[in-house]
């Protein structure tokens, strides 16, 4: 049946939609399954939805997440926070979650050392989470002066492998990989749910190609070695940090700060994720 679009784009009509997808999706999602990764160690799936797509300025309004564990349970938790600034019209055209919805909700800072607690120790994995979700949610630990490590966490991008092996979307795979209809997309328990049953039915599918092991997988879906969460520096083959964006891409990092002194005073002032800084003043420290 044809519906006219301006129909469908009012309001109403899509938070009418909206909601009924949501209480259909998780009907489905919280059946009992069988848990299918081996784990030595707690992992969890994450999905983040923001005021827009910018990791250095933008905030957090909703993360879910589904922590797993080596024997099988698994702790389930969505949030929303009250981001402290306008949600983007781009966004919330996506996501569904607008200024009021929030108002009353908590800042990040006011959980952020329970969550810190949560993650710690954890391997991580998402959707699209080793350029998006990670890299923003320490940039917002970091804004709350709250300290979380993630030196030795394995980062699994299920999106990694998907790319890697049928090149689509979340709602691709989903449908590709579980035979179901992703209806609820963009919202974080929706997405974050997804995820874990596409990774899980990856391993079915690429049985052969693929190890059911957190640090295979996180080392076969990453798609650079990033030094910083954001990818402004990487490794090059010979394992040197180099720049990876302007002027300098490809530059050797200790060469670039030795030969141009204004360049770190220029990253340390500019619109750069505080991770990005911290990594810059790490390596100018070390003197690499």
């Amino acid at each position: 049946m044809l519906v006219d679009a301006a129909v469908l784009n009012t309001p109403n009509i899509l938070r009418i939609i909206h909601n009924s997808l949501h209480q259909l999706t998780m009907s489905i999602f919280y059946n009992t399954r069988e848990m299918k990764l081996s784990l030595s160690r707690p992992i969890i799936f994450f999905d983040i939805e923001a005021t827009g797509l910018n990791v250095a300025t933008d905030r957090i309004v909703e993360l879910c997440y589904i922590k797993l564990y080596p024997d099988g349970t698994e702790t389930v938790k969505t949030q929303r926070f009250n981001p402290e600034r306008h949600i983007s019209e781009e966004a919330s055209a996506v996501n569904g979650i607008h200024d009021e919805d929030v108002a009353n909700c908590p800042h990040f800072k006011e959980n952020a050392a329970e969550l810190a607690q949560t993650f710690q120790g954890s391997d991580l994995a998402g959707f699209n989470s080793n350029h998006f979700d990670i890299p923003l949610l320490v940039e917002e630990f970091i804004r709350a002066g709250v300290d979380y490590d993630v030196t030795d966490a394995k980062f699994v991008d299920v999106q990694g492998i998907f790319h890697k092996m049928e090149k689509r979307d979340l709602t691709a795979a989903y449908k590709f990989y579980c035979h179901k209809d992703l209806n609820d997309a963009h919202t974080a328990e929706a997405d974050t749910r997804a995820t874990l049953e596409v990774l899980e039915a990856q391993l079915d599918r690429y049985d052969t190609e693929l190890k059911n092991s957190v640090p295979f997988l996180a080392e076969f879906s990453r798609r650079t070695r990033n030094v910083d969460l954001a990818g402004r520096i990487v490794y090059n083959d010979q394992g040197v940090e180099t720049i990876n964006f302007g002027k300098y891409r490809g530059r050797a990092v200790a060469d670039v700060l030795q030969r141009d002194p204004g360049y770190f005073a220029w990253i340390m002032q500019g619109d750069f994720t505080q991770n990005t800084k911290q990594t810059f003043m790490r390596l100018k420290l070390r003197g690499v």
